[in-house]
């Protein structure tokens, strides 16, 4: 669970130093990834129910204000910080953020947070992590139920997440952008998705022979049994299970030469009247091995994905950040932006609108949130919490998924591809453009004015 120690320290020193000048101001900031991985064309929104779940219930508890009291950076912080603005600290901002499963792009807001200044900072680090790591698995679990076309795609990367909360999280993440089940059954209890599992290597070498293994575990199982056949020699134990009699519901290829083999299985069940008994693989499947195998037309009813879902390994990390984009300044709210080299960022309260054309999304355009909408377009962001308070239902993750297999398949052809993926359109405003270089020109007379037409950040 996260609180009010889920953060950087450096959030901390400048709550306190807020609090010791005064500064309550209202304050808006945004988080959005600056660049998209080499190897996505898009990204799926995830996270925001965690990060409202948060936002709910932070606190600073007794003890944590008592361990704060001992860092050596906060020696210098007002008595009152901890005695008063710690101990009744709440959330009393308001959210606007683009819905779980939404296809996102560099440079546009995906969560805007607005609140007193201190507020807004403190939870600057939680809100980061929350978002950007199942949005990073949830991109990558999109691509592969991509990949899988009409086949269910399972996660079963917990065991090699980065601890057990991110095995969770990544769960979910995962099933709300294509997959039909997990392993996880702590993400089932949490989430109501559905569990999946099949067994396990040790359980046919701990018996004497697989017959004895197949045999026990159908005896328990029944008709749900998944058979793990690839402990000795796949298509042997296909035999085995057929001259047994058993009927299990599915068995699961999990090394070798899959095309080869899922053949050779798939004959040896249909001619010993198992058609029925379908086959699943499994075993360091990405997308690309996967559509590999659809490719290849593998006799592969289902796939389940593990390190590569929850770890999103070939992109584990996104380029996510949390900029400060307007604050009130003696009740004027002020548009503010950063000049650094390359992280330049654009100033003032933002929407973003998907533009439609006949056949789907044609481009987005990021302009000022009071700006009128473009011709064709839609907003993304919606008032997800007030004053605190949640403003919207919790969605299921069957709801969440359908919206987001639908929203990619939209999506222009050649931004889905899973290599060399084409550039979506996202340009600003030209009511943004014109602020942005305004301020520029105020901040620093000689600055250069960078063309983000095409790649707001």
């Amino acid at each position: 669970m996260l609180g009010g120690l889920s953060t950087d320290l450096y959030e901390l020193t400048m709550a306190a130093g807020y609090h010791a000048a005064g500064e309550t101001a209202r304050a808006s900031f945004e988080l959005f990834v600056r660049e998209l991985p080499a190897t996505r064309g898009y990204l799926v929104a995830a996270g925001l129910e965690q990060a409202i779940t948060y936002l709910e219930t932070w606190r600073y508890t007794p003890d944590e204000i008592t361990y704060l009291r001992t860092v050596p950076a906060l020696q210098g912080a007002d008595p009152t910080f901890f005695d008063d603005y710690l101990r009744r600290l709440r959330f009393t901002g308001d959210v606007w953020a683009v819905p779980e499963g939404t296809p996102v792009f560099a440079g546009e807001p995906i969560l805007r947070v607005t609140a007193p200044l201190g507020e807004a900072q403190l939870v600057e680090t939680a809100l980061l992590a929350t978002i950007l790591f199942q949005t990073a698995v949830a991109s990558k679990a999109a691509r592969v139920t991509q990949a899988a076309g009409a086949r269910p795609v399972f996660e079963f990367g917990g065991r090699r997440a980065h601890g057990m909360e991110a095995a969770m999280y990544a769960a979910r993440a995962a099933c709300l952008a294509g997959c039909r089940a997990t392993s996880n059954v702590d993400a089932g209890y949490r989430f109501g998705v559905p569990v999946s599992g099949t067994m396990a290597h040790s359980w046919v070498m701990a018996h004497p022979d697989e017959l004895t293994a197949f045999s026990r575990y159908a005896a328990v199982y029944g008709p749900r049994s998944v058979l793990l056949i690839d402990t000795y020699d796949s298509i042997a134990a296909a035999r085995l299970i057929v001259r047994a009699g058993l009927r299990p519901a599915a068995v699961r290829l999990d090394s070798g030469d899959l095309v080869h083999l899922s053949r050779a299985v798939r004959d040896v069940l249909d001619a010993g009247g198992l058609a029925d008994t379908q086959i699943l693989a499994t075993g360091d499947l990405d997308e690309h091995k996967v559509a590999a195998l659809v490719s290849a037309g593998a006799p592969i009813d289902g796939f389940g994905v593990g390190t590569a879902l929850s770890t999103s390994s070939d992109a584990p990390s996104l380029s996510g950040v949390y900029k400060l984009v307007e604050i009130d300044r003696a009740g004027t709210l002020t548009p503010v932006m950063k000049l650094s080299a390359g992280k330049q960022t654009c100033p003032g309260v933002k929407q973003v609108w998907r533009v439609y054309g006949p056949t789907g999304p044609v481009g987005d355009v990021v302009g000022l949130a009071g700006e009128a909408a473009p011709t064709g377009g839609e907003p993304l962001l919606t008032c997800v919490v007030r004053g605190g308070a949640r403003q919207q239902p919790t969605r299921a993750i069957d709801q969440i998924r359908d919206a987001c297999q639908t929203a990619v398949a939209r999506l222009p052809e050649g931004v889905r591809r899973h290599r060399d993926a084409a550039v979506y359109p996202v340009a600003l405003s030209a009511a943004l453009k014109r602020l942005a270089a305004t301020i520029t020109s105020e901040l620093s007379p000689r600055a250069t004015v960078v063309d983000t037409s095409s790649r707001p950040s």
